[in-house]
This record gives structure tokens, C-alpha cells and sequence, in this order.
């Protein structure tokens, strides 16, 4: 808790009091049952690639993830600044061009890079809130991809273009793609925040339910065991 924002603090205070039930996200707290994408990246033969995505507070996106079959680390962090203010209190203002992010590393053999964004679109995140999250506001909220290549892109923009041809959202998709962005790992105390806070407030309101909504509509990703964090600062 030493390392905790006042503006978390403030928000733990809200959540206890039941007043940011009233302006959290309904499709978040509900989830969305969303088809898989229709143009995928092939399995290949590699053993790991990495995804970047970021959609709102790390802690939340980290943890659902971490839950996913085929991943083998999930890391909370910056992207879409430079490294010297890839530092949590001074993304904090919005000003440093950073997202708070996770770095996913995944096996394409076990699953898919467009599963992944099926589980960022279906449950993670609410894709149709322009730099916010449920209470949390300001760009380094926003959702974006963070593409690793040309490839990736692609299959990117091809499941945005489908989830907008199918209206799976009753309101405009606003995921932004950028491509070649260094991603830079968070401070260690944000790393497997959710699993180490399970009754912390903030994660209880807005995060566990991504979890149990993971479970209930992805069922063939879903692993009940979290993978935790392994080589950050």
C-alpha cells in the first residue's frame, strides 16, 4: 500500500462507499461473447512471440492474461512514450505519450494471436470508451495495440474492421493501432498486482469479473492457475 497513488487511494475510498458502481463500465463488468477473428496469424513454428496491448489500468489487463492457456508471462508496464518517463508517476498526468500496458508472451502454438485479441475486445476492456476506463480517465487509459510487426497490424485492423461490419459494439470502436513502440516494464510493485490484491477494492469492482467473465465465455482459453511474472525490474 506504501507504493500506492493518492488517486488510487481516492478511488478505494469511492469503492467502498459504492459510488463507482454507478459509473463503471456495464460492457466490462458484463463481458461480450465476440466471434474469433476471421483473418489469423498462422501457429508457425516459433515457440514464443510477444503482443503489447494496453486497456486502462494494467493491473486488470494483466490479470486476465494471466489467465490465458498458452501464455508463459504477462507484464504490466508503459508504451507509446519514450523510456525516460516509462515511470508511473509521470505517466500518471497523461503527458508522456504512454499507455499503461502489458506485454504478453504467448506460444502461436497453443494460441493464436487473434485469440488474444478476442480476449482483449470480449473481456479485458471496453473498447468503445475514448481515453478512459470505467473510473479512470486521461490517455494513458486509451486502447491501443501496440503491434510487434506488419503481420500483426494486419490481423489487427481486420478484427476492428469485422467487429464494426457486425456492430458487436452499440457504440464506435475507438482501439487505436501504433505501430514501433518500445514497451518498458512497470515498477515491481505493479507486477501480479491482482493475484497478490484480491480484496483490494479497486480490484474486486473492476477486475475480478474479467476474470470469472473469461471463464464463462472464453471456457477453451481460460486456466484457472495464473501464470506470474517473471524477468522484470
Amino acid at each position: 500500500m506504501n507504493h500506492v497513488s493518492p488517486r488510487r487511494l481516492l478511488i478505494a475510498v469511492l469503492l467502498f462507499a459504492g459510488l463507482a458502481m454507478r459509473i463503471m463500465s456495464a460492457t466490462v463488468q458484463e463481458g461480450l461473447a465476440l466471434p474469433a477473428p476471421a483473418i489469423d496469424m498462422p501457429a508457425g513454428e516459433a515457440a514464443s512471440e510477444v503482443a503489447v496491448l494496453a486497456g486502462g489500468c494494467f493491473w486488470g489487463v494483466q490479470g486476465v492474461f494471466q489467465h490465458v492457456k498458452g501464455v508463459s508471462n504477462a507484464v504490466s508496464g508503459y508504451a507509446g512514450g519514450a523510456k525516460s518517463t516509462a515511470i508511473y508517476e509521470l505517466t500518471n498526468d497523461g503527458t508522456t505519450g504512454h499507455a499503461e500496458s502489458v506485454q504478453v508472451t504467448f506460444d502461436p502454438r497453443q494460441v493464436t494471436y487473434g485469440q488474444l485479441l478476442q480476449v482483449f475486445f470480449s473481456v479485458a476492456h471496453d473498447p468503445t470508451q475514448l481515453n478512459r476506463q470505467g473510473p479512470d480517465t486521461g490517455t494513458q487509459y486509451r486502447s491501443t495495440i501496440f503491434p510487434a510487426n506488419a503481420e500483426q497490424a494486419a490481423v489487427a485492423k481486420a478484427y476492428i474492421a469485422q467487429l464494426d461490419a457486425t456492430h458487436a459494439f452499440k457504440r464506435r470502436i475507438e482501439t487505436t493501432i501504433e505501430m514501433g513502440r518500445a514497451f518498458y516494464p512497470a515498477e515491481k510493485y505493479h507486477q501480479d498486482f491482482l493475484v497478490r490484491n484480491p480484496t483490494y477494492p479497486y480490484i474486486v469492482y473492476n477486475d475480478l469479473p474479467k476474470i470469472e467473465n473469461l471463464k464463462r465465455l472464453l471456457p477453451a482459453v481460460y486456466r484457472a492457475v495464473p501464470v506470474l511474472v517473471s524477468g522484470t525490474r
